[in-house]
């Protein structure tokens, strides 16, 4: 792969600055209370810079939580070679890192405070994250059904089930008690939890992925007990 020219790396790098302190004031700000000024000098760049990226708020908010859900589906667009399982741990781990950041969740909190008086926020952050996740997750499990490492009738409703299963509770607890977020052991409890869950109702061979999941637990107990 051909490196970036230093003009084209100059571009991307403004473009995560840009993209970097949007969540940043979004998160403090909301929706409505956020301007393009106000992103453009917590990025440490003019305004009609950030408009050469990003032609209106509504388009840099969507920019911002699609760069969120990439980085959640990373790993279900790029499979890692090392099986279905250990695919849906790395999913697991890196929805969790997500959704319980702190940026993330004040966004939340913010939008869900928004929603009432202005209830197309909540549009553009559904259509913006949670839908495109949604359909992201949907594609995976679909292409493993087709494989046939899962059986169900209803995508939408197991790929529901996956992110319901495995942080459903700790998100919500996080979200209304902003002081009492879970640990990571606690985190874990949840995920390996749920994924065990998962396992059970969809695998068309759930005792040795259940197998391989509880090896991977194992491992991964071991890595971060040396860390």
């Amino acid at each position: 792969m051909t490196a970036p020219s230093r003009r084209e790396q100059n571009r991307i790098d403004r473009e995560k600055r840009f993209l970097a302190a949007a969540l940043k004031v979004f998160a403090e700000q909301g929706y409505s209370g956020t301007t393009m000024d106000m992103v453009a000098a917590e990025a440490g760049l003019s305004k009609p810079t950030l408009y050469q990226y990003f032609p209106s708020k509504e388009a840099l908010f969507s920019a911002m939580m699609s760069c969120e859900r990439d980085h959640m589906l990373e790993v279900f667009q790029h499979p890692s070679g090392k099986g279905m399982v250990a695919d849906l741990v790395s999913f697991a781990w890196d929805y969790a890192d997500a959704v319980l950041s702190p940026d993330l969740l004040s966004l939340a909190r913010l939008i869900i405070g928004e929603v009432q008086r202005f209830p197309e926020i909540g549009r553009a952050y559904q259509q913006s994250g949670p839908d495109r996740l949604l359909s992201g997750i949907m594609d995976y499990l679909s292409a493993r059904r087709e494989a046939g490492d899962l059986a169900f009738e209803d995508a939408e409703l197991a790929a529901q089930d996956l992110w319901g299963l495995i942080l459903s509770a700790p998100r919500t607890q996080a979200l209304y008690l902003p002081d009492t977020l879970p640990t990571r052991a606690e985190i874990e409890r949840y995920l390996n939890n749920g994924l065990r869950v998962f396992l059970k109702a969809y695998s068309t061979r759930p005792e040795a992925d259940l197998a391989t999941l509880q090896t991977l637990i194992g491992a991964g107990q071991t890595k971060r007990g040396e860390t």
